[in-house]
């Protein structure tokens, strides 16, 4: 699977395909919610159910970064697209626990699918971070539209479910805009779009991964019970609890566009482990919630600080390879935790209670805060400055400069804009060898046309 798709309109797609990926993890608490509701589940059996939804994404996620080459992206995305559609809406058609699990199962690989190859294809974009803050923008304004809706569209497991299953439907027109191809190569040109050999920053990326798997099971520990807490804990409505939710979604909009016009200002290492900080924080204060101003301000300010840090991460990771690959193990890793989240959540909520869970997450959440903000801080792979490599090597200059021997003043690690370099070519002469470097000299003033 090629990371090196370009364009505005390959990015549209790439962007479409993230938020329909990304859909099912951010409708967590509503769809473990419903499937306790309305297929009478006890909380441990509902979050069981979507650790399981989300597992198989995790899994589909693997899978591609494993193998992800031999096959085009718009083949994939595709498959995955389906795969949602048929699993979801067969899930959300029924009401006999093993099936709607078996078509859960059958989305979350497709959202599994989706996303690997949009994170691919994000990791081949010029500016990674800026892209992958558009994709977070695009399904947290989608989710807080459904957060106000399916209030209104009745009970039961069946309205969320089809609200996924329709967004793949209408993301699939876009995937003809990406490659049709599993080749590593550039169309036009021929030539290889990103370096080929062994995955790079192997053990900056292994922490990585760790760091966002636990990362990831502990916000949606808190995420996948935060229904519950506002509707038993804190007395909500769930037109209340929906509310809060969608105002939530809101604030983690203005939060990744903060986040967005940021950009390198204060590196990655800053926004990662300050951000994870406050976000153990208000994981504290949510999980205690007794009211709804204390519920409202926990949800509000943890989702407005959440996606800020989500983007850095993503960034962070498609900055190690240019070829994506850390970018799909990243990203599935942090499937993986999502997919664990809802059911450690529920289990620690039954035995320590709300605010007990919430102490022993905001605890591993600090601890994680550590070796991730290490490897931001150490282990930069791409500059994260748009544009900040202009030489005719691409990618492959990116790295370079990356890892170069060179003193932090020379080659920053954030990527510091430089001056195009253009390329001379230099014909040899019939029956002579090339001239010599010392043939040439820098250009003076009078020289310039």
């Amino acid at each position: 699977m090629s990371s090196r798709t370009r364009g505005p309109a390959a990015l549209v797609a790439l962007v479409a395909l993230f938020t329909a990926g990304y859909l099912a993890p951010y409708l967590l608490p509503t769809v473990v919610g419903r499937l306790s509701a309305g297929l009478g589940l006890t909380p441990a059996q509902a979050g069981l159910a979507g650790s399981v939804l989300l597992l198989g994404s995790s899994s589909a996620g693997f899978t591609l970064a494993a193998r992800g080459d031999r096959i085009a992206p718009r083949t994939a995305a595709r498959a995955g697209l389906l795969a949602m559609a048929v699993g979801y809406g067969s899930a959300a058609a029924t009401g006999i626990v093993p099936l709607v699990v078996a078509g859960a199962v059958l989305g979350g690989v497709g959202s599994g699918t989706a996303t690997a190859v949009a994170a691919a294809g994000i990791a081949g974009q010029r500016d990674p971070h800026r892209a992958s803050t558009l994709g977070l923008l695009t399904v947290s304004a989608a989710a807080g539209a459904l957060y106000l809706t399916l209030p209104h569209l009745g009970g039961g497991h069946a309205a969320p479910l089809l609200a996924i299953a329709c967004a793949a439907a209408l993301v699939w027109p876009l995937t003809g805009r990406l490659a049709a191809t599993a080749s590593a190569r550039d169309g036009r040109t021929g030539r290889t779009t990103a370096p080929a050999g062994p995955l790079p920053y192997r053990w900056a990326g292994a922490v990585l991964a760790g760091g966002i798997l636990c990362w990831s099971l502990a916000q949606n520990a808190l995420w996948g019970v935060s229904g519950r807490i506002g509707l038993t804990q804190a007395g909500l409505s769930e037109v209340t609890v929906g509310a809060v939710f969608a105002a939530a979604l809101g604030a983690g909009l203005a939060g990744v566009t903060a986040a967005g016009a940021l950009g390198s200002r204060l590196g990655r290492a800053v926004p990662i482990g300050v951000g994870t900080v406050l976000i153990a924080a208000c994981v504290l204060l949510s999980s205690a919630a007794g009211s709804l101003a204390s519920f409202a301000t926990g949800e509000i300010l943890w989702n407005a600080v959440y996606p800020v840090v989500l983007s850095y991460l993503l960034g962070l990771a498609a900055s190690l390879d240019p070829r994506g690959r850390w970018a799909v193990l990243v990203g599935s890793a942090s499937s993986l935790g999502v997919a664990c989240g809802p059911v450690t959540g529920s289990l620690l909520s039954e035995r320590a209670g709300y605010p007990g869970m919430g102490a022993v997450l905001c605890a591993l959440l600090v601890l994680v805060a550590v070796p991730m903000t290490a490897v931001a801080r150490h282990a930069s792979g791409r500059p994260l400055v748009p544009g900040s490599v202009r030489r005719r090597g691409g990618a492959p200059a990116a790295v370079l400069a990356g890892t170069a021997s060179a003193t932090p003043a020379l080659v920053p690690q954030m990527g510091a804009p430089e001056q195009p370099v253009a390329a001379i070519p230099v014909p040899a002469t019939a029956g002579r060898r090339r001239p010599a470097k010392s043939a040439f000299r820098l250009a003076r003033p009078s020289d310039r046309g």
